[in-house]
């Protein structure tokens, strides 16, 4: 191929990535083409390279995470972009971040395990939360009396926080306790957006309500 193919696979990319408003894999974008015009892998790794450096200086970036790559608003215009919403996302209950954060950084991991970490039961509406978020699943069940469902994260977390992988996670040397981490978890939610800011709903029966958050930022 050359480079007047290359550039039209990336233009097609783009156009693709801000048509389907979530992410796409490497080989869901190769699929796009008629299989006499489908390109390697390689060749699309390269478009997506280019696509990257084409959006330098503008107001969205390529960004890939665990699902693919997705075309975002870049986090330091997060402030004026965010006015064009009038309902603002709902904060996050303490109990319902801590209770991620130990699921991301344990699991896998039961709720009994749960409650033994934070000294207090853990609320049946947490659980169902991260549930229908699709954050976090059941990945078996620990071989102890009553067979308790063991917990972990799932890519859909993953892509929701900017991250491609769960080595992404700032490391718990960083971190002084739950509640920090709660916190950090919290700011990547408010920093790198999509193009859409969903609405999603805590538990503040259980847990103080974080309004004593900083401001904005992502984790790295």
């Amino acid at each position: 191929m050359n480079e007047d193919d290359i550039v039209r696979i990336q233009a097609i990319a783009e156009a693709a990535l801000l048509a389907a408003g979530k992410p796409l894999s490497l080989e869901q974008l190769r699929e796009l083409f008629f299989e006499n015009e489908q390109p390697s892998r390689q060749v699309m790794e390269h478009a997506m390279v280019m696509l990257e450096k084409a959006c330098e200086g503008r107001g969205f970036e390529l960004k890939q995470v665990a699902s693919g790559y997705r075309l975002q608003v870049r986090e330091e215009f997060a402030p004026w972009v965010g006015r064009l919403f009038e309902e603002k996302p709902q904060r996050y209950s303490r109990a319902l971040l801590e209770t991620l954060a130990l699921i991301a950084y344990r699991q896998p991991i039961t709720r009994g395990e749960i409650e033994e970490i934070r000294g207090v039961t853990v609320s049946s509406n947490i659980i169902r939360t991260l549930l229908e978020r699709e954050w976090v699943r059941v990945v078996g069940h620990r071989d102890v009396p009553g067979r308790p469902a063991m917990y972990a994260t799932t890519k859909q977390f993953l892509d929701y926080f900017n991250l491609a992988g769960l080595d992404e996670l700032p490391a718990l040397s960083e971190v002084r306790d739950l509640e920090e981490i709660g916190r950090e978890i919290e700011k990547s939610m408010q920093g790198e957006r999509e193009l859409e800011v969903p609405s999603v709903e805590g538990d503040p029966s259980d847990g103080q309500d974080l309004d004593e958050l900083p401001p904005e930022q992502t984790i790295h």
